[in-house]
């Protein structure tokens, strides 16, 4: 998304055990908006004290089912058949935190929400869709690239398009003008 924004920039993955600090935080009681603003703060500080005055962009989206439950990134094709069967007929919310950090410390933050109703899924359909999609759709939380054939998957769907591919965008590009990174 930076890319095609036109942001400048250097992706740095952030060296955190970030199944162990999830695990701790929902220990702990955090809600699901929560998580996903520290766990962005997290991978943004621990990345903006090894490079002194950078501004440093973390993130982190978590999916909540409407009974409050949250969904990870599934293991398998049979974890994914499970998540959308899961997801059939309902509402979930995505939160898409952001956090840029300097040296070391948060200066900035914003966390964005979206909300997706799934189309009740058949079974052939469930099949058919991870037949093309698995494994491309591993890597995400819900199972789906909603850029791409997960748009199916909705009937409706609230909130911003970049939210739901994982980023606040929009406030992002605003706070970088605020900084002069970008013109306004």
């Amino acid at each position: 998304m930076l890319d095609a924004a036109g942001v400048p920039h250097e992706a740095v993955t952030a060296q955190v055990d970030e199944a162990s600090a999830k695990d701790s935080l929902l220990a702990s009681g955090i809600s699901a908006r929560d998580l996903s603003d520290a766990l962005a703060e997290l991978k943004a500080c621990k990345v903006s004290g090894l490079v002194p005055g950078a501004l440093v962009l973390g993130g982190d989206s978590v999916v909540a089912l409407d009974d409050g439950s949250l969904l990870d990134k599934p293991e398998s094709r049979e974890q994914a058949a499970d998540h959308l069967r899961r997801l059939s007929g309902r509402t979930h919310v995505i939160y898409s935190a952001a956090v840029i950090a300097e040296n070391g410390h948060p200066v900035w933050r914003h966390v964005d929400r979206a909300r997706l109703f799934v189309r009740p899924l058949s079974e052939a359909f469930i099949e058919d869709y991870l037949a093309v999609e698995w494994p491309a759709i591993a890597g995400c939380v819900g199972c789906f690239r909603i850029e791409g054939p997960g748009v199916q998957l909705f009937s409706r769907v609230e909130g911003s398009q970049f939210t739901i591919l994982g980023m606040p965008l929009l406030p992002i590009l605003d706070y970088l003008r605020v900084r002069g990174v970008l013109t306004s």
